[in-house]
């Protein structure tokens, strides 16, 4: 059993360790707080235009001159990838590594080359050790910092692959932010730009749109507005998951410091007394010699 004076050690060390982790379990409920309106403000919206640039690409079915909306063979698929700078925030970054990581082996096997494209130093980190083509690592701004400039970067260099035929599929990978408590890592197809399914009966059930001018010109103006809009959903909702998996991994050290604590004080005051106890027995002991 370890001595009074490692003990003191020992609660004086977790003590230290519970102080900086409610620290940042505060600092991470603040800036969720933040990012969490906002991303569930934007998701609406977000789905809204997504809704739309599927339905128009619907009625330009088979037409060629729209590159975006085009399939073809796919030989090497191109995976935007968003994790995270830091860590401390739980299975974030592992639920969605793992999830890319089992989605490059499945290209694999089918002979398809994987090119990532990465916003996240650990998302980074994880591919270079494991031997994976990092097209391109986004590294300013920092994912706590980014805005729609941000995604337009991002768009901007997926487009310019995608058109000069490096890469034949685009797919997001990213951590869906559900509340507080829920987030899953989820991946979604973005180029080529799905089409609605004309089969599709809930499609007949939406409304039908009187476009000025024709749907192409239409097209032309909303498609890199579509495009950073699913982009700049996907770091956001991103962002809100990780402060949220930060806190909760947060509190629960806080939780077990706390825990730790209090055993340690118990282990601590079972030995104090028992010191105590011992000394008053050899004082008795000695005074009983000398008598």
């Amino acid at each position: 059993m370890a001595n009074i004076k490692e003990l003191r050690g020992r609660i004086k060390s977790v003590r230290s360790i519970q102080q900086i982790t409610r620290a940042m379990e505060m600092v991470a409920s603040m800036k969720l707080r933040k990012v969490q309106a906002k991303a569930l403000a934007h998701r609406p919206y977000t789905a809204e235009l997504r809704n739309l640039g599927q339905h128009l690409s619907a009625s330009l079915a088979g037409d060629a001159q729209v590159t975006l909306f085009k399939p073809r063979e796919v030989k090497t698929v191109g995976v935007f990838l968003v994790a995270s700078d830091r860590g401390l925030c739980g299975a974030y970054n592992a639920s969605i590594l793992s999830r890319a990581h089992d989605f490059a082996d499945r290209c694999k096997e089918q002979d398809q080359q994987v090119k990532f494209f990465v916003y996240g130093r650990k998302g980074y980190s994880y591919l270079q050790r494991r031997g994976f083509e990092v097209e391109r690592f986004f590294v300013e701004p920092p994912l706590d910092k980014m805005d729609f400039a941000s995604a337009r970067i991002v768009v901007g260099a997926l487009v310019e692959q995608f058109e000069a035929g490096d890469i034949d599929e685009v797919r997001v990978f990213y951590t869906s932010f559900l509340s507080a408590s829920r987030f899953a890592p989820d991946d979604i197809e973005f180029l080529p730009v799905p089409r609605e399914s004309l089969d599709d009966e809930s499609a007949g059930s939406r409304p039908s749109y009187l476009l000025e001018p024709d749907p192409e010109a239409l097209l032309n103006l909303l498609l890199p507005k579509y495009l950073e809009t699913v982009v700049y959903d996907a770091m956001l909702q991103s962002l809100a998951a990780e402060h949220a998996s930060r806190r909760v991994a947060m509190k629960g050290a806080t939780d077990a410091a706390t825990r730790m604590t209090t055993e340690l004080k118990r282990v601590y005051n079972r030995v104090r007394q028992e010191a105590i106890t011992k000394e008053l027995l050899d004082i008795v002991g000695g005074t009983a010699a000398v008598s």
